[in-house]
């Protein structure tokens, strides 16, 4: 395993209110693997929802304050792609008249890291059995969120720790890279339009045949999870995390459980 072994963990705002098993199963494998983890008790959301909606000074103050926390980190690992992302590549253009902070901005988003990105690309986790003791039983589906997939260019890393899990049989579904029609504030405002993406996005977890559907969003999971729900699915939703990690005792190292 490679440098760097310490790491901040940034746990933005849905998994802590909503997903909090996620952060969990991450926290367990990244102490699996000996990394020393911190995890700052001041930190806020990372100012993507205000971002989007337009607020850009609400956002600033968002970015200076994940900056000012995290800037000390040799890097800092995140269970959504879509809040790294915004790190990575948006906090730098709300500084525009403030060299030195768009500066320390960039720093920080160079080493902001996704979960599986960092797994992979740092840690050099290639075999997820053999080096996490990773273990499930049934056939898994895997949703590529739009900010992990399209803006990070994450879609390697996860298929890969799936595919080296033992018992763990991946079944790509139809368009894995559609968009489940969570979006942030777009599933607030665009309400129906949102509600049909996420049936579509159903429609294809089903088709798929698996007995499970994860990914490195808990946002896009939890939209999939409503509307799987709301047709009495048997498919059970879970964070990437959770699959990989070999602590679990939330009940799902089945494959086919709701």
């Amino acid at each position: 395993m490679s440098t760097p072994h310490s790491a901040y963990l940034f746990v933005q705002c849905l998994t802590d209110s909503l997903f909090p098993e996620a952060a969990e199963s991450m926290a367990s494998v990244l102490h699996r693997l000996g990394v020393t983890m911190h995890y700052p008790p001041d930190q806020t959301c990372c100012g993507q929802p205000a971002f989007n909606t337009g607020y850009r000074r609400e956002a600033a103050a968002a970015a200076r304050r994940f900056v000012e926390l995290f800037e000390a980190a040799e890097a800092i690992v995140c269970p959504s792609g879509s809040c790294v992302h915004m790190v990575r590549h948006h906090y730098p253009e709300l500084f525009p008249d403030d060299e030195l902070m768009r500066e320390r901005a960039r720093r920080v988003g160079r080493k902001t890291y996704e979960f599986t990105e960092y797994l992979v690309d740092v840690l050099g986790i290639t075999d997820a059995g053999t080096q996490l003791g990773s273990q499930f039983s049934g056939t898994v589906t895997y949703h590529d969120s739009c900010h992990l997939a399209r803006g990070l260019g994450i879609r390697r890393q996860p298929r890969q720790l799936l595919e080296t899990t033992p018992g763990l049989v991946l079944a790509e579904m139809p368009e894995s890279d559609r968009c489940c029609g969570f979006g942030g504030t777009f599933s607030v405002k665009y309400a129906d339009i949102s509600a049909a993406l996420a049936d579509e996005k159903a429609d294809n977890i089903i088709a798929s045949g698996a007995g499970t559907v994860t990914g490195c969003d808990a946002s896009c999971l939890l939209n999939i999870r409503g509307s799987l729900s709301r047709r009495n699915s048997p498919v059970q939703v879970l964070h990437i995390a959770q699959i990989l990690d070999p602590a679990r005792t939330d009940g799902s190292k089945g494959g086919n459980q709701a």
